[in-house]
């Protein structure tokens, strides 16, 4: 009988043992030893389903902030967010291997720096705070020394990736041609010309002018597509007067805002902190001596006026200084070396400004009409249910607005249209998307009111007759005429300017040049048309340009040009943007191409079951 309860708890455990082996073959999360199943492994590096589903959960939550809907994991794949997150998880433990097989690692003081600076763990006061730390790690599934091996081998990853990108810099023959295409300095100028300088004057166009060119620029005279809608519609200042206000909740609310009713006496002030007495002493002295002023100390410091601008202040609010910022009389003048929560420190007045006050009774309307809008809001928000409950009923917006406190009205919409409730962003979106075949149904505004909207019938766009825009036609056809005629004169125009000279045409016909000296592509001249100044700036010198824009002839003459010049700011900037944007560009290609050989050598092994089984969970 021993002998064969012996075997079958022998028995048992066999099977037991067979069980948990198949369950951890399985990749049973938190099973007995907690063992986690790696959905690949790079190198020695595996990279565990569990840090694979927190790397794609934070993705698709990105990706929901972006497209303002939640995202599902069919969504996500379709996206290709597995495949990314796969390959950045990749890439780090390729990483990772490398830095483990060179010996590249950080120490723990590096660690502890790195956890203390992270925002999230800041306790109330702004410092480390352990339970916040142990807290936000429970909240994201996470251990503390779990995190703390992922700080570490990210701060090794940061490592390698600079050694490999530091020296990478924006080629030198690139960077030069980018500089003189955007720095060149240019030098042009430019003749402007009317129809008064036309050698006769343009006759009005005849009737088959008019019609030609009605016939040639039909989409200009013709009116949109016009939706006729019916709409019901409540709004808060629908029921302002209708809405009961207590006399004493307004006076509450004074009493809350009495900070913006009733303002002390303030002064624009500025405040120059020092590290000691001493300092500051100096300071006051130099100001008082007439050897520096107080802008100058401001710049000695390394700082702005806006750095340590207070903006308006009373007298309680500097604290010990106010006594002595208020006793100054005129703007400008500087009180101190005073006392303050930082340390010593001058204290400039820029202005007086007097104490203000508003009385209950002029704030009185301001207040009720806040008060009597929140109670309209939830008022409209109560009834919000028996609106829809018609609605769903089956009866129609002539039916709703008579038995609710809803209004009825029409309109002819177009997307011109903002008078009105077509002012409402909410109102024009649902016109422009209902269709006949939709039922009216409750829609918020932004200012918590509500409507529905029904689409009765809608005219397609149609021509206005000719005669109806005739006006219009005739202008736009005596325009082209004028046009025509000026670019004939300014090609004829150009060939003297490009033989005479600026200085020789000028003098021949009477006309001043506007002169253009230095001009980069980096400079804005917005009075000049674009297509314009690209053929000035791409022209040789001594080429004549023509542009004819609204009834006015523009006659350019290309100038010599000069190189950059390197040492102007503007230009200084655009050196630091190339090599910024190219030089960040090449090093991550850099990077690229390293984290990549890292991988091949490495080798990958996938497995796709259970990949698989954490898209399953995400279901």
């Amino acid at each position: 009988m021993a002998k064969k309860n012996s075997a079958q708890l022998i028995l048992a455990w066999v099977l037991l043992a067979m069980v948990i082996a198949g369950l951890g073959g399985f990749g049973i999360d938190n099973f007995l030893s907690q063992r986690a199943t790696a959905i690949a492994t790079v190198g020695d590096r595996p990279i565990t389903a569990q840090v694979y589903s927190r790397a794609l959960q934070s993705e698709m939550r990105a990706f929901e902030q972006q497209v303002g809907q939640p995202v599902t994991m069919a969504m996500a794949q379709a996206a290709g967010l597995d495949s990314r997150v796969r390959s950045q998880l990749i890439t780090q433990a390729a990483l990772e291997n490398e830095a483990a097989r060179v010996g590249v690692s950080v120490g723990d003081d590096q660690v502890a720096r790195s956890i203390r600076d992270i925002r999230a763990f800041q306790g109330p006061g702004g410092a480390f705070d352990m339970d916040t730390y142990r807290f936000q790690l429970q909240n994201a599934g996470m251990t503390v020394s779990e995190f703390e091996d992922e700080v570490r081998r990210e701060a090794a990853r940061g490592i390698l990736q600079a050694a490999t990108t530091g020296g990478v810099e924006t080629p030198a023959n690139l960077r030069t041609a980018l500089v003189d295409f955007y720095a060149t300095r240019h030098n042009f100028a430019i003749f402007s010309l009317g129809e008064d300088q036309l050698p006769a004057p343009v006759a009005a166009p005849d009737d088959a002018t008019v019609q030609a060119y009605y016939d040639a620029h039909i989409d200009q005279f013709t009116a949109p597509e016009t939706r006729h809608i019916t709409y019901a519609w409540i709004t808060p200042e629908m029921l302002l007067d209708t809405v009961e206000v207590d006399e004493q909740a307004i006076r509450d609310l004074y009493q809350q805002r009495i900070s913006d009713y009733v303002q002390p006496e303030r002064r624009l002030v500025e405040r120059l902190v020092f590290q000691d007495q001493a300092a500051a002493q100096d300071a006051r002295d130099r100001i008082d001596a007439g050897t520096a002023t107080f802008e100058d100390i401001v710049a000695e410091r390394g700082l702005t006026l806006d750095d340590i601008d207070l903006g308006d202040v009373s007298e309680a609010q500097l604290g010990a200084a106010g006594a002595a910022v208020f006793a100054l009389t005129d703007p400008g003048q500087v009180a101190g070396p005073v006392a303050s929560d930082l340390g010593p420190a001058l204290f400039r007045m820029n202005a007086i400004l007097n104490a203000q006050e508003t009385p209950y009774d002029e704030a009185r309307p301001e207040l009720r009409a806040e008060l009597a809008a929140d109670r309209a809001r939830r008022a409209i928000s109560d009834q919000q249910e028996s609106f829809d409950d018609l609605l769903a009923g089956g009866a129609t917006l002539e039916q709703v607005a008579s038995e609710t406190s809803m209004q009825l009205g029409t309109i002819d919409w177009t997307t011109d249209s903002s008078e009105g409730i077509a002012a409402y962003t909410e109102f024009a979106r649902a016109a422009a998307a209902v269709s006949t075949d939709d039922f009216p149904e409750l829609t918020a505004l932004s200012d918590g009111g509500l409507f529905a909207l029904r689409l009765d019938s809608v005219t397609p766009p149609t021509p206005h007759p000719l005669d109806e825009v005739r006006d219009a036609v005739t202008a736009g056809a005596r325009a082209e005429a004028v046009n025509a005629a000026l670019m004939t004169l300014g090609q004829g125009l150009s060939v003297e300017l490009a033989s005479q000279g600026a200085d020789a045409f000028a003098e021949a016909h009477g006309v001043t040049p506007e002169t253009y000296a230095d001009v980069t592509r980096l400079d804005r001249l917005t009075q000049i048309p674009q297509t314009m100044l690209e053929s000035l700036m791409g022209s040789d010198a001594g080429t004549p340009v023509v542009q004819v824009t609204d009834q006015q002839l523009l006659l350019g003459l290309v100038g010599e040009t000069r190189p950059a010049d390197t040492e102007d700011a503007q230009t200084q900037r655009l050196i630091g943007a190339i090599d910024e944007q190219i030089g960040g560009a090449l090093a991550q290609d850099v990077y690229t191409y390293f984290a990549n050989a890292l991988t091949a050598e490495a080798g990958i092994t996938l497995n796709q079951p259970a990949i698989d089984a954490v898209h399953t969970s995400f279901r």
